[in-house]
């Protein structure tokens, strides 16, 4: 396993994904070599794993800021390592799937997953999305100690922006990171139609009209936690959340 990136001449690379770990979590070793060259030309710190065991035991010793996760994987699947990974401690998740499944998609991202790509992918995508979910986290911590103007309700779901929690009927419902991103962008114009490409620009920071899809799942997930008929689709547009009628 290798971990550090240095450029030619011997220097650290300075660039925006300097000194961030990242974890490769891949048995095809032309994939995860190419990912890792990519990610470390990018500046990031990589290490790589080849299957469940060594995911997860690499993860708990080296604390990466982010896991790019496949699917299919000797010893256990990618989902199971997802399950422990995040149990162990929060951190984003990019899963990787050889199949257009969307029962994998909608599986992955129950179990804590924060985004996924359909392989085969362009690498500047994949590295364009590792860059967003961490901005993600990032925008998180900051928005966790800055003061905000209490807590948003809407009937019964509760949005509490400091904390980062989402209540439906003052139960918790566990939201991942871009979950909770995408239901406060809905929130913050109650009833108002958001189209596919205005969400992914929002919560992605992806202007590719080509992720719309991801938005689709991320929706579908969504709605399987706080409750289908809060989330209303507009064929042909986009999602609007719905408020109840005063």
């Amino acid at each position: 396993m290798e971990q550090t990136h240095t450029a030619h001449n011997g220097t650290t690379t300075a660039t925006q994904g300097a000194q961030r770990r990242v974890l490769v979590v891949e048995d095809d070793p032309t994939i995860v070599d190419a990912i890792a060259a990519r990610l470390r030309a990018e500046g990031f710190l990589v290490q790589t794993a080849g299957d469940g065991p060594a995911a997860v035991d690499t993860a708990e010793a080296w604390q990466p800021d982010l896991l790019i996760l496949d699917i299919m994987l000797p010893g256990f699947d990618g989902l199971e390592v997802c399950r422990r990974v995040q149990a162990a401690r929060p951190v984003p998740v990019l899963m990787l799937t050889a199949r257009d499944d969307e029962t994998d998609m909608l599986v992955g991202l129950g179990v804590g997953a924060d985004d996924y790509m359909t392989k085969p992918f362009s690498m500047r995508e994949l590295a364009a999305r590792v860059h967003v979910l961490l901005r993600r986290v990032e925008r998180a911590a900051i928005a966790a100690t800055t003061p905000r103007s209490g807590i948003l309700r809407l009937g019964e779901l509760e949005i509490d922006h400091a904390q980062r929690r989402v209540r439906v009927r003052s139960e918790d419902v566990h939201l991942t990171p871009t979950e909770f991103d995408l239901l406060v962008c809905l929130a913050n114009t109650p009833r108002a139609v958001l189209s596919r490409e205005q969400l992914l620009a929002e919560v992605w920071d992806w202007a590719d009209a080509s992720g719309t899809r991801t938005v689709d799942s991320h929706i579908k997930a969504l709605r399987r936690k706080i409750g289908a008929e809060r989330i209303r689709t507009v064929h042909g547009v986009g999602y609007a959340l719905e408020t109840p009628t005063p």
